[in-house]
C-alpha cells in the first residue's frame, strides 16, 4: 500500500476508528445486559469484545500518528495527542482497574478525536503529491 494514500486518509481512519470506538463503547453495556438476562449467567462477555478496545486504541494511535505528521497546525497536533492520551488511559485503567471512573469518560476523548480529526482534514491538511 502507498504510504502517502494511508498519510492523506488518516484523518478519515482516525475519525471512523473514534466512531466506531465510541458506538462499541455506548454498546458495550446494554449489550451485556440483554446477555445476562438471556443467560442468566451474569456478565460475561466474549474475549474478542473485550480486545475490539485495544485493536481501536492501536489503530487510532497510527491515525493519530499519520495525522501530526501531516497538519499545518501545532495545536491541532498537540490536541489529537492529548485526546489520545487521555483515550490510552482511560482504556488501560478499564481493562486493569486501577481507578474507578464513570462508563461515561471514554466518550470525551473518543468525540474529542472525531471531531480533531475532522477539523484537522478540512482545514489543516496539506497535501503532498507524489
Amino acid at each position: 500500500m502507498n504510504t502517502f494514500r494511508l498519510t492523506s486518509k488518516s484523518d478519515i481512519i482516525g475519525s471512523s476508528a473514534s466512531f466506531l470506538c465510541l458506538i462499541h463503547c455506548i454498546a458495550t453495556p446494554f449489550l451485556f445486559v440483554a446477555q445476562a438476562e438471556i443467560s442468566g449467567h451474569g456478565e460475561a462477555h466474549p474475549m474478542w469484545w473485550g480486545l475490539l478496545d485495544i485493536i481501536f486504541l492501536i489503530v487510532s494511535y497510527f491515525a493519530v500518528w499519520w495525522s501530526s505528521q501531516t497538519t499545518t497546525k501545532s495545536w491541532i497536533r498537540s490536541a489529537l495527542w492529548m485526546s489520545w492520551i487521555v483515550l490510552a488511559i482511560i482504556v488501560l485503567n478499564e481493562k486493569l482497574a486501577v481507578v474507578e471512573l464513570p462508563e461515561a469518560a471514554i466518550y470525551l476523548p473518543a468525540v474529542s478525536l472525531i471531531i480533531l480529526h475532522l477539523y484537522n482534514r478540512k482545514y489543516c491538511n496539506h497535501c503532498i503529491e507524489e
